[in-house]
């Protein structure tokens, strides 16, 4: 498991149900961790990429949905130039 790139850290109490608990020492020890606090530091730092791939996906998204009908056949054009490009296999 990645060790975590903050080498601070913050202790913080938190109140969680019990079936909470449970699912984060299952959690610890199917990965065989140290601790639960690194589980929610996993559990948290996988939201986050996951947040950030979303926001990303949505960028993109939105660049090719603000594209003209123009630029669409200009880029569609480029794309095909590109590929005589490339040397043929034999």
């Amino acid at each position: 498991m990645p060790k975590s790139s903050t080498t601070h850290k913050e202790k913080k109490t938190f109140s969680l149900s019990r079936q909470s608990v449970r699912f984060l020492e299952t959690l610890r020890k199917e990965r065989r961790s140290r601790s639960i606090s690194s589980v929610l530091e996993e559990i948290i730092r996988q939201k986050q990429q996951a947040t950030e791939m979303r926001s990303i996906s949505a960028s993109i998204s939105g660049y090719y949905d603000s594209l003209t009908d123009q630029q669409v056949k200009d880029d569609h054009a480029w794309g095909q130039f590109a590929e005589t490009q490339f040397p043929t296999e034999e």
